[in-house]
């Protein structure tokens, strides 16, 4: 394995790292949740987008789905959340780490009375601020517009059992 080509090509450096201090408020409130906007798209140059994610107790999640363009990362930091690997459903706890590549099926909620809170990394970074701001509200109106929405968000949902895995 290599490192991938040269993107700096000055002699001295650049002044341009970015530091958010952990008392910033999130960018997004939905009732007992919060997402921090920690590394957008915008923000990295498309290399990768980070989030940090508090849930409150009983919090849903996304249902099982899938993305063609990037990988999906999730890093527990407290709590416990529940985590679909595509193949079973895990209970991660602090420090606890899934990986899903390009096309790897995943879903997570917090199904506890406690709250929990987990980092989520895409790679590269994709534009998922809007989907983030109004896929509760386009799922609520339903029809082609949300279908639109998904696929514009690379965001393939599939059919789930009732155990809430993946019908195949």
């Amino acid at each position: 394995m290599s490192y991938p080509e040269p993107r700096y090509l000055g002699d001295n450096g650049a002044v341009s790292a970015a530091f958010r201090p952990a008392d910033t408020p999130p960018e997004l409130v939905r009732g007992a949740n919060r997402t921090h906007y920690l590394a957008t798209h915008a923000t990295t140059g498309g290399d990768f987008g980070l989030y940090r994610v508090d849930m409150g107790p009983h919090a849903p999640g996304p249902g099982t789905h899938f993305h063609r363009t990037i990988s999906e990362s999730f890093f527990v930091l407290s709590g416990s959340v529940r985590l679909y690997d595509g193949e079973r459903w895990l209970t991660g706890g602090a420090g606890d780490f899934l990986y899903v590549p390009p096309g790897g099926l995943h879903a997570f909620h917090n199904d506890t009375g406690d709250p929990a809170s987990m980092l989520m990394l895409f790679a590269p970074g994709a534009p998922r601020e809007e989907y983030f701001e109004q896929v509760a509200e386009k799922a609520r109106r339903g029809g082609q517009e949300f279908a639109d929405f998904l696929v514009r968000h690379d965001s393939w949902f599939v059919e789930e059992g009732p155990d809430g895995t993946a019908r195949g």
